[in-house]
């Protein structure tokens, strides 16, 4: 259980209260604590990139890390969702319409996990790379033209969100129509 992937992703569930703490100082808006909250939160989804390659290439794939990586990743999305709706900053439809595909997709992922572990497909990869970036672009104390932009990805964001969990559904429900149940 003990190693550097799985101490990236425990680095990770730390980061969401320290990302959370930076974001509210003040009044929450404050551009200096704006600026290092978003470096708290692009460093937590750079430990989300290098846990999950480290895994893959050196091996180190476990149990721990295959259940507490995706919850990581959830825990950081969902509070910098909901730490932006409640500052008024992000459009609490926005929060809902990815936490309720978020939770959805783990819900489902633990309901047939025993017929086997549902992979991130690629979209589901850009999916979460996009929002990222969304929401890092929200965090920061953008105006005007930048925050137009941070608009347009946040968008996309949401309609990859929509797109990418129906599709996990869709491939859910065929796959148990196709395959016996492991005992």
């Amino acid at each position: 259980m003990a190693n550097l992937a799985n101490a990236l992703t425990g680095i990770r569930f730390v980061l969401v209260p320290v990302f959370l703490v930076v974001l509210f100082v003040g009044d929450g808006h404050e551009t200096y604590w704006r600026v290092v909250a978003f470096i708290v939160f692009a460093v937590a989804v750079i430990t989300d990139h290098l846990d999950g390659a480290l895994a893959r290439s050196y091996g180190m794939v476990t149990e721990f890390g295959t259940l507490a990586d995706p919850i990581a990743d959830k825990a950081l999305i969902g509070a910098a969702l909901i730490g932006l709706s409640l500052l008024g900053d992000l459009p609490w439809w926005v929060t809902v319409v990815i936490l309720v595909r978020e939770v959805g997709v783990t819900v489902l992922r633990l309901a047939v996990m025993r017929r086997g572990i549902i992979p991130a497909s690629r979209g589901g990869k850009l999916k979460t790379l996009v929002q990222a970036v969304a929401i890092g672009l929200f965090v920061l104390p953008l105006s005007d033209g930048w925050l137009t932009g941070a608009w347009v990805i946040m968008l996309v964001a949401v309609l990859l969100t929509v797109i990418t969990g129906v599709d996990y559904f869709v491939s859910a429900f065929r796959d148990s129509r196709g395959r016996p149940a492991r005992q």
